[in-house]
């Protein structure tokens, strides 16, 4: 065999000029790398995974304070925190919880999986997937920087007025936890825009609304339950913004204003926001299931219309975190008779599960490990929460370990 030293003639009896081909005659362009393409990608997959990692991130730095709080509680007057450390500390690993590490989770898996899941390319909105991401990352960074100018807030992560107003909270710590899910709730309003866009506008060829995964449902309901559930939590934010700013009255006692304003504006979008954080885990759940029961999700059609019921039924379930607020019974009672009938979508899809276990030839490897687990915790978690609707036990129960 000859060994070829010099490059072989083209046929134009000319040499191969790197200059004029510099890609090479068998060479094909590289994807871009290194950080300067994660800072400025409109990749829906490198989105999702940035979300994944702040996810991550965040949820590391939540866990320090719940280390915290347990080793404070872990025995009588163990003097670790003082009261003002560990109210910081609770309100703060409650936010982050909530706000920077599940809800953003949730974002990650809908970004890479979604477009995928329905044959589109991308998003509808490249750039404005970007920017919903790094908005997200500017006040999930804003919220943590409390804590060196000036302390954290203080009010627990529901923020209960009067305790949010100057008088009972006068340092920086609310005004950072007010301005930062302020900017949080900016990039999840254009990232909800953004998917439902997606969703309804496209689909591949043939993706008909009975044939979209329901990773994809759970997702779209979701997006919408954003849709509607941030600007009321960003109505009670500008109000509270007024009242420590420019001395208005919307929360202040003293001056007329109603207690229970607050409470009412937070939980109407507090309560959706408990399914802002599990459909997404149905979703998936959904689709590990038959793909490792190697048999398809039974009950197609009860597993999508629970999961829109469930979004629907969100709406009209809040005040049953005001039991003891004194709402009056006849509101204690359809907030009762509320909270059992959501029960019922959530119930159909524990039935659809354990169905398309049961007969399946399972593989019980991490991922389906994962999914069975939740099926079996979130049944007994959904057990213990409709004792919530029934008022008297409620009643006894808040503000212990049960109801937080």
């Amino acid at each position: 065999m000859a060994i070829i030293d010099e490059p072989r003639a083209l046929p134009s009896g000319q040499g191969p000029d790197r200059a004029s081909n510099p890609l090479g005659a068998f060479s094909r362009p590289r994807k871009p790398t290194g950080l300067k393409n994660w800072l400025t990608t409109v990749d829906h997959k490198k989105i999702g995974i940035m979300y994944g990692a702040a996810s991550l991130f965040f949820l590391l730095w939540g866990g320090v304070p719940a280390l915290l709080i347990r080793l404070q509680l872990a025995q009588p007057n163990s003097g670790l925190l003082s009261g003002d450390a560990y109210n910081q500390i609770f309100t703060m690993h409650g936010t982050v919880m909530v706000f920077l590490v599940v809800m953003p989770m949730g974002a990650a898996f809908a970004n890479y999986l979604m477009p995928l899941q329905i044959g589109a390319r991308d998003v509808a909105f490249p750039r404005i997937n970007a920017f919903s991401f790094w908005v997200f990352l500017a006040g999930g960074l804003m919220l943590n920087t409390s804590w060196f100018l000036g302390g954290g807030p203080d009010g627990g992560w529901f923020n209960y007025a009067p305790n949010n107003g100057i008088p009972y909270s006068p340092g920086v710590g609310i005004d950072f936890w007010n301005v930062a899910l302020l900017i949080t709730g900016i990039g999840s309003l254009t990232g909800a825009v953004n998917l439902i866009t997606t969703v309804l506008n496209m689909r591949a060829p043939g993706m008909t609304w009975m044939r979209i995964p329901v990773f994809t449902w759970m997702t779209l309901v979701t997006q919408f339950l954003l849709l509607f559930a941030i600007p009321v939590l960003t109505v009670a934010q500008l109000l509270l913004l007024f009242d420590r700013k420019f001395d208005g009255n919307f929360f202040n006692v003293q001056q007329g204003a109603d207690p229970l304003l607050w409470q009412h504006l937070f939980w109407i979008f507090g309560h959706p926001e408990v399914y802002l954080m599990i459909l997404p885990a149905f979703g998936i759940v959904s689709e590990v299931i038959p793909a490792f029961s190697r048999k398809p999700i039974f009950g197609y059609p009860f597993m999508v219309f629970s999961g829109i019921a469930i979004g629907f039924m969100g709406w009209g379930v809040w005040a049953h975190h005001m039991f003891v607020s004194g709402i009056g019974p006849l509101s204690v009672t359809a907030f009762s008779v509320a909270t059992m009938f959501i029960a019922v979508p959530t119930g159909v899809k524990i039935l659809n599960w354990l169905a398309t276990l049961w007969g399946g030839k399972l593989i019980l490897n991490t991922a389906m490990l994962f999914s069975i687990a939740l099926v079996t915790q979130f049944t007994l978690g959904g057990l213990s929460g409709v004792t919530h609707s029934i008022a008297p036990s409620d009643t006894q129960q808040t503000d212990t370990y049960y109801i937080v």
